[in-house]
């Protein structure tokens, strides 16, 4: 049976600012979104979340819910440098280590020594050493299966750890809300919510076709999950899926030509995350993201294996169409990456990325 802790830092960037700025402690903080109050924020601390301010929510709307809430701006440098010692702390212990952010990763541990092979005792040791060596606290969940060790370590948050054994896996899955599988979002949620869906239990009784038809692959996965199934392995090459640039505009905008001044400001930035990150593997698709003034937002994307400016182009106006009068609050653009790498793609994406349009 395998050992598989998910480690999740305690409002990782949040803490960091609260380390390095004392004056912060204890005071509703967020990191991201900006003094004019749009943009988004990127986490919260704890204080914060108690007036219901979230990640990802607009700052306007969290200033509302939290008028004293201190906005502070990101220092990714930092971040990712701390992200860089906790990781170094992973590999002491085991060299199976799959990071899915700055601030989480999944731990097999199943073949380790230290601390007698025991990994609730391993996860203990693990965060004790962060804290002893960045100050920062950080959450465990040990389980046997990698969906239910990321369930686990959002339980006893903050500085807490959670452990599912071997044998308390059939009881603890039934009584689980599906809104805590990895993927299982408000939309899903509430789709399965209309079918009679709301815990695995209801799953395990449910048909698995009929599961499948409505559902898709996602289906499958969540067949499995609520049957106690998840055979993926900590993977320490985990393989990045997609490259992509996103800006929140300082005042709504509404015309093509407005969008296409922001497009050609991005993708010179995502061009240089490309060829920072995308290790010569080939484009597979491109995608373009507008978010509207009513926070709703639409993506529209093509399989392509080959970058084309013009395409983004072709894309912006697509999905400008569905903005039926609605302001664009923010542009995104992206490439989904295939697995494949071939020698010619730098030179392809540089010749494509200096037209002009």
């Amino acid at each position: 049976m395998r050992k598989i802790i998910h480690i999740d830092m305690d409002c990782f960037y949040a803490a960091v600012e609260m380390r390095d700025n004392p004056e912060l402690q204890g005071k509703p903080i967020a990191v991201g979104g900006n003094k004019d109050r749009r943009g988004v924020i990127s986490t919260c601390n704890y204080q914060a979340r108690a007036f219901g301010v979230r990640s990802a929510m607009a700052s306007a709307y969290a200033l509302r819910l939290c008028p004293a809430l201190i906005l502070v701006p990101g220092r990714m440098a930092v971040y990712k440098q701390v992200s860089e010692q906790i990781r170094a702390i992973f590999l002491k212990y085991t060299d199976k280590v799959e990071p899915l952010s700055l601030d989480e990763a999944y731990l097999d541990v199943s073949d380790s020594h230290y601390c007698h092979g025991s990994a609730t005792l391993i996860a203990a040791a693990i965060r004790q050493d962060i804290f002893e060596q960045t100050g920062l606290t950080a959450s465990a969940g040990i389980a046997p299966l990698k969906f239910l060790a990321k369930v686990a370590s959002d339980l006893n948050k903050p500085n807490g750890q959670y452990v599912i054994r071997p044998e308390q896996v059939d009881s603890f899955i039934k009584p689980l809300v599906l809104t805590k599988i990895p993927g299982v979002g408000k939309v899903t949620a509430q789709k399965l919510e209309q079918l009679g869906l709301v815990t695995c239990a209801d799953i395990q009784a449910y048909d698995k076709h009929k599961l499948v038809q409505q559902f898709g692959k996602f289906g499958q996965s969540l067949y499995q999950r609520a049957h106690g199934i998840d055979e993926r392995d900590v993977s320490p090459d985990r393989i990045r899926k997609s490259v992509g640039v996103e800006t929140t505009l300082g005042q709504d905008i509404s015309t093509l030509a407005q969008c296409q001044q922001v497009l050609a400001k991005l993708i010179p930035e995502l061009d240089r995350r490309i060829q920072a990150s995308a290790d010569g593997r080939v484009i597979a698709k491109q995608v373009v993201k507008l978010k509207f003034s009513d926070f709703k937002q639409t993506t529209i994307e093509h399989r392509q294996d080959q970058l084309s400016v013009k395409l983004f182009y072709q894309l912006l106006e697509q999905a400008l169409v569905r903005s039926h009068g609605r302001g664009i609050r923010l542009v995104g653009i992206a490439v989904g990456l295939g697995e494949q790498a071939i020698s010619q793609v730098d030179a392809s994406l540089q010749l494509d990325l200096g037209l002009s349009f």
